[in-house]
């Protein structure tokens, strides 16, 4: 750790969640710290948040001996040398990493420290608990990627900082629409209050015992995706104008209630899975793209077939864009957390938490367990 600084006696070893084998996790508490890099801060846990993805890559893709996680948010202990300049050791910060990667193994949000990205850090607010504050990172690069690169919605990233008024739900609706499929989740949350923000006109869908979450969340009105008529509504809605749709859900159902809400002139899909070519093909006249969310810390992607991403420069510099627009947001008060349900037990809470994710139990909540 030559190039670091910490005002603290760090340790030696640590205890961790490791990835003992496909959907097995084993707690370590000898686990060694991770390597710290010049563009590096570490950050003692206080909280982590359960994603999807923990169950779906620890079942599908285990890197057998790597800490798992991605999500967290804790204390700033030591800072690498380029670290930039806002942050300070004794910080309040959430972020991602890239955990159950065979190539850091050492990194991962289930540990009682992780090494993140310094630009990829939020400084959280006062008014936000670690809880809350350990649900913003994945989402909200996944909402932030997929909407400006992938959807190349109209407006710039930057537009949220230069924004001279908040938005409200005062503010007449103007912009073009956004379809996010899956608006109770936490990504769709995120894209929600990033579409509201940047002064377009997002619509949701979700169970009818969530309409009121993303239309308090921005949304401008919410469909019932169980209804047959669903993208038939929404084409009306929208007077067959839609253009953009993020499928937060990315299954085949999902996939097809996106194309079928696409007005006529056809538009852009971008799903968070491989597109189903089967649904694809049914609308030509549809750009669709999927978001493998990993890319953004800008390294390789050591995963089989599909999965697999080459070292992305530009997608770590496009994450530190919206890291820093929505700390700008987080400033002013203009991004709330999602819901969440705190589980207890630390440690072993977060494999229980796993297992309830694995079920597809969990709706309109994030799961998070304080391991502090």
């Amino acid at each position: 750790m030559s190039s670091v600084t910490s005002t603290l006696a760090l340790p030696q070893r640590q205890t961790a969640l490791v990835v003992a084998g496909p959907g097995q996790l084993s707690l370590h508490q000898d686990a060694p710290l991770p390597h710290m890099a010049p563009d590096m801060a570490l950050i003692r846990t206080v909280a982590v948040a359960i994603n999807p993805v923990d169950a779906k890559m620890l079942d599908y893709s285990p890197a057998v001996g790597a800490i798992h996680g991605y999500d967290f948010a804790g204390v700033v202990v030591a800072l690498g040398s380029d670290a930039p300049p806002h942050l300070a050791i004794g910080d309040r910060v959430a972020g991602a990493v890239h955990g159950n990667n065979s190539l850091e193994p050492r990194v991962g949000a289930f540990a009682q420290y992780v090494g993140a990205i310094a630009e990829l850090l939020l400084k959280i607010p006062n008014s936000m608990t670690f809880e809350e504050g350990s649900t913003l990172g994945i989402g909200l690069a996944t909402a932030g990627l997929s909407l400006f690169r992938e959807l190349e919605i109209p407006v710039s990233i930057e537009a949220l900082i230069d924004r001279a008024v908040p938005v409200s739900d005062a503010t007449p609706p103007n912009g073009a629409w956004v379809l996010v499929s899956g608006g109770a989740t936490a990504t769709g949350t995120r894209a929600i209050q990033l579409l509201k923000q940047a002064g377009l006109r997002p619509i949701a869908t979700c169970s009818p015992s969530n309409f009121e979450l993303v239309l308090g969340f921005g949304a401008e009105k919410a469909f019932d995706y169980h209804s047959p008529d669903c993208a038939k509504e929404i084409r009306a809605y929208t007077r067959n104008g839609l253009k953009y749709t993020l499928d937060c859900v990315s299954e085949s159902d999902s996939a097809q209630l996106c194309y079928g809400a696409i007005g006529r002139a056809g538009g852009r899909y971008c799903g968070l899975e491989p597109v189903r070519q089967a649904v694809a093909a049914t609308r030509p006249t549809v750009r669709a793209s999927w978001l493998m969310v990993l890319t953004m810390f800008g390294g390789r992607v050591a995963l089989d077939g599909e999965y697999a991403r080459e070292a992305s420069a530009a997608d770590r510099a496009m994450s530190a864009k919206i890291f820093a627009a929505t700390q700008t947001l987080l400033d002013n008060g203009r991004i709330k957390s999602h819901p969440v349900r705190v589980l207890a037990d630390g440690w072993a809470g977060v494999i229980q938490g796993v297992d309830i994710i694995r079920t597809g139990a969990v709706s309109g909540q994030k799961l998070v367990v304080r391991v502090d």
